[in-house]
């Protein structure tokens, strides 16, 4: 079996989150949508880079399971939404096992699934 493009990972990825009563039930806030416009998607994704690098990326991140907040920034939301938010869930939905620190490459994938669904969202609101 070959492996799926990135492209076709990401549409069956969407679909199984879009199917998740847990994951589908996350949605951006007007306060998320009023951050979002007031900082600019650059300023998000900075931040959510900040967020995978400290709080996701280490081999055995503090609190793991609990080091997400479920509000707060818009990031944490996607985070939720799109199971990027502990590394049980990166393993269980992104096959990203634990015990070990995230490279470039993988920390990278993360943000992207994170301002996919964020830009997704947002798209959606305003539009």
């Amino acid at each position: 079996m070959n492996k799926p493009t990135e492209e076709e990972w990401f549409v069956g990825l969407f679909y199984r989150l879009s199917k998740s009563n847990f994951r589908s039930k996350f949605k951006l806030s007007q306060n998320d949508k009023m951050y979002i416009e007031e900082k600019g998607l650059d300023a998000i994704e900075a931040h959510a880079r900040d967020f995978v690098a400290k709080r996701l990326a280490p081999a055995h991140p503090t609190n793991d399971g609990k080091q997400t907040p479920m509000k707060g920034h818009p990031v944490f939301i996607a985070q939720h939404a799109t199971s990027t938010c502990c590394r049980g869930c990166l393993e269980k939905w992104h096959n990203i096992a634990g015990g070990k620190e995230l490279n470039q490459r993988q920390q990278d994938y993360v943000v992207k699934v994170i301002m996919t669904w964020i830009k997704r969202e947002y798209d959606n609101c305003v539009s």
